[in-house]
C-alpha cells in the first residue's frame, strides 16, 4: 500500500497557449504525452473499489458470530478497534503521514464514532439476540440512510430516478425483513436502527474527507483517534467477560479487524470517493444478499425462500441507481 493514493477524482489542466505568428515554424514533434485517466476508468475502478468494500462488510455479522463464540460482545468490539489501530498505525508510519489537519478533526470524530465504534458496537449487540440473516436484511436499509444523509450533508441532489430506483431498494429490503419476520420487529431491531443511523453518518464523512485525503487515512486517523478509549475499554471488558479461546472465535476477531474495519473501510472510502456517496452507497443493497449466502456457507443457516426474489429485486435496483445522473 502507497503512502498517498489516488483517492480523489482526477483533474483536468488548463493551458492556454499563446498566439503563433504566421512565419513561426512547427516544433518538431516529440514523444506523446501519456493519456489523462478518462472519467469513465475512474468510475469503473471506484464501482470495483466500492464493490469490494461491500464483500469484505458482508462478511462482517458471520465473522462476528464466530467472534462472540470466543469473547464477549464489549471484548469483542474493543479488542478489534485496538488491533485495527494497531495496523493502521503501522501503515502510517511506515509512510511517514503527518498527522491530519485540526479542519478535518471533526469529520474524523464522525467516522470514529459511527463506523469504528458505533455500528461494530450495536450490530454486537444485536447479533446476541438476533439471526445473522435477519441483521443483514435490517441493515440492508443503510444505503437509503446514507444517501438520505449524503444529501442533507453535502448539498448535492440526485436526480428523480435514483431516488426512485433507492427508494425500490429499500422496499425491497424491508418487505424481505417484514416476510421473514413474521410483521414484528425483534428485540435486536433497535440496536439495529441504532447502528443504521450512527454508520450512515460515518459513511458521509468518510466519504467527504476521502476528496480531501486519501481513503486509507481517513480510515487510519480515525482508527488511531479511538486508542485512548478503545485501549481502556480493551483491559476492561477483558477483565469483567470470559474469554474462551477457539479457532473460530480467533479467525472471527482476526477478519473483523483487519478484513471489515481496515481493508473494507479503506477500499470503500476510496470507492465512494471516485463515484460519489450516493451513488456507492447503493452497491451496499447487495450486501445483506451476500451475507445471507455466507450465513448459510459459514454458519450452516437455512436461506430464506424469498431470498432469490430479494436478489434479483436489489440487483435490478442497483442497476438503476449506478445509470441514474446525478
Amino acid at each position: 500500500m502507497r503512502a498517498h493514493d489516488s483517492a480523489t477524482a482526477p483533474t483536468t489542466i488548463a493551458v492556454t497557449t499563446a498566439p503563433v505568428a504566421p512565419a513561426a515554424t512547427s516544433p518538431a514533434p516529440g514523444p506523446a504525452a501519456a493519456p489523462a485517466p478518462s472519467a469513465a476508468r475512474a468510475g469503473r475502478q471506484g464501482v470495483l473499489l466500492a464493490a469490494l468494500g461491500v464483500v469484505a462488510f458482508s462478511l462482517t455479522f458471520p465473522s462476528t458470530v464466530w467472534g462472540l463464540e470466543s469473547f464477549g460482545p464489549w471484548s469483542l468490539v474493543a479488542v478489534r478497534s485496538v488491533l485495527a489501530a494497531l495496523v493502521a498505525g503501522a501503515f502510517l508510519l511506515a509512510g511517514r503521514v503527518p498527522p491530519p489537519d485540526r479542519r478535518h478533526l471533526p469529520g474524523l470524530a464522525v467516522v470514529a464514532g459511527g463506523v469504528v465504534i458505533g455500528f461494530p458496537l450495536l450490530t454486537t449487540l444485536a447479533l446476541r439476540t438476533s439471526t445473522t440473516s435477519h441483521a443483514a436484511v435490517v441493515v440492508g436499509l443503510l444505503p437509503l440512510t446514507t444517501a438520505v444523509l449524503a444529501a442533507l450533508r453535502t448539498g448535492r441532489r440526485p436526480s428523480r430516478a435514483f431516488w426512485a430506483a433507492a427508494v425500490a431498494g429499500a422496499a425491497v429490503v424491508l418487505a424481505f425483513t417484514v416476510q421473514q419476520s413474521g410483521g414484528a420487529l425483534s428485540a435486536g431491531d433497535l440496536y439495529l436502527f441504532g447502528a443504521l443511523l450512527v454508520c450512515a453518518a460515518g459513511y458521509t464523512e468518510g466519504g467527504r474527507l476521502a476528496r480531501l485525503m486519501p481513503g486509507w487515512q481517513v480510515v487510519g486517523w480515525a482508527l488511531v483517534l479511538c486508542l485512548p478509549l478503545t485501549l481502556p475499554a480493551s483491559a476492561a471488558a477483558l477483565a469483567l467477560e470470559p474469554v474462551r479461546l477457539t479457532a473460530h472465535g480467533v479467525v472471527g476477531l482476526v477478519w473483523v479487524a483487519a478484513g471489515s474495519t481496515f481493508f473494507g473501510l479503506y477500499v470503500w472510502y476510496r470507492g465512494m470517493a471516485a463515484i460519489g456517496i450516493p451513488r456507492a452507497s447503493q452497491l451496499q443493497l447487495a450486501q445483506p444478499l451476500l451475507t445471507l449466502v455466507w450465513a448459510v456457507l459459514v454458519l450452516g443457516e437455512s436461506l430464506p425462500a424469498a431470498a432469490p426474489l430479494a436478489a434479483v429485486g436489489v440487483l435490478v435496483c442497483i442497476a438503476a441507481t449506478q445509470r441514474a445522473k446525478d
